[in-house]
Formats: C-alpha cells, structure tokens, sequence
C-alpha cells in the first residue's frame, strides 16, 4: 500500500506544479499580447476586436484563477496576432 500513497503524493505535487506554472506564465502572455498590439499590426476590425476581447477573457480567467482556460484564450489571441 505505501507506493500507492507515494504515487498519489507525486501526481498531486506534479499537479500542483503543472498549475503553478500556468499561473506564472499568464501576465507573461499578456505581455506579449499587449506589446504586439502596440505596434499597430494590420488587422482587419473584425481580428482587432477579437485579439482585444481574447485578450481580456485570459486576463479575467487569470484573475479567477482559471489558468488552463486563460492560457488557451491568450494562446488564441497570439495566433490572430501571428505570434
């Protein structure tokens, strides 16, 4: 029974870190999003507003510490932004 409680202690820990990370790299995203941004790209409005409201739903779910769900909308954002 003992490497049962060690392996369940390991995924646990492994988890942990897993979401930790996502955690971290979030504002980092952000970041890159927003610097992008920054240097006007050519979007049509249509592309603009989606990368803006992408954009802020990865911000949001950051915030409520949804961090699978922030990394693909910022992830999505990036993509439009060809970065």
């Amino acid at each position: 029974m003992r490497p049962s409680i060690r392996s369940t202690t390991l995924a646990a820990v492994l988890a942990f870190a897993a979401a930790s990370a996502l955690a971290h790299n979030c504002p980092n995203e952000m970041k890159a999003i927003d610097a992008k941004l920054a240097t006007n790209p050519s979007l049509s409005a249509d592309n603009a507003a989606k990368v803006k409201q992408l954009r802020a739903d990865g911000e949001a779910q950051h915030k409520a510490g949804k961090h699978a769900e922030s990394m693909k909308s910022l992830a999505d954002a990036k993509e439009i932004l060809g970065i």
